[in-house]
């Protein structure tokens, strides 16, 4: 496998495409899920709670 082959403009739309749907995640799951303290996606993760 050669890491040559993969551009900085793939990679860049790479993490744009898990940032976009990780925020659709939060919007569409119910808040248990992704939500205050979801068991999948914390919201609260760095606030003070």
């Amino acid at each position: 496998m050669q890491f040559s082959s993969i551009t900085f403009d793939q990679l860049a739309m790479s993490v744009m495409t898990v940032i976009a749907i990780r925020e659709i995640m939060i919007v569409v799951l119910p808040d248990h899920i992704a939500g205050p303290n979801g068991w999948f996606i914390d919201t609260t993760a760095g606030e003070n709670s």
